[in-house]
């Protein structure tokens, strides 16, 4: 499945940022809006992960759960300063790659760039 010729998840995440964006630079909307705007798009991306990824799936979906939750406390009254916010994060998403990603599975080559190598050419050449 793809919109745009990418994975839902990759648009779905540059939407999330270019709103925040919007939302942090001057479009009038209240916190309020802010919070949900971003809660919103956080478990749309979570969702998207679980459905479309095959590796990772959970440890995505989870760590976008996560930020969404943080979005909401954040949003409804828990003080936290921003380095606070990405320590928590970071934590979240420390303590899931322990748990939840045992192994990793080597990324496939998809685009020309990665299919090819000056290495391998000149090896099959026998130079």
């Amino acid at each position: 499945m793809k919109l745009f010729g990418r994975e839902p998840v990759v648009v779905l995440g540059a939407v999330a940022v270019f709103l925040k964006l919007l939302a942090g630079n001057g479009v009038n909307v209240s916190e309020t809006q802010q919070t949900l705007i971003n809660a919103f798009l956080a478990c749309a991306v979570a969702v998207a992960s679980a459905v479309v990824l095959k590796n990772g799936a959970v440890y995505a979906a989870l760590l976008q759960f996560s930020s969404a939750a943080l979005a909401l406390f954040v949003g409804f009254g828990l003080d936290m300063s921003t380095e606070q916010q990405a320590g928590w994060m970071a934590f979240v998403s420390a303590v899931l790659a322990v748990v939840e990603r045992r192994e990793v599975t080597a990324p496939v080559a998809e685009t020309r760039l990665e299919k090819s190598s000056p290495v391998k050419a000149s090896a099959v050449r026998g130079v």
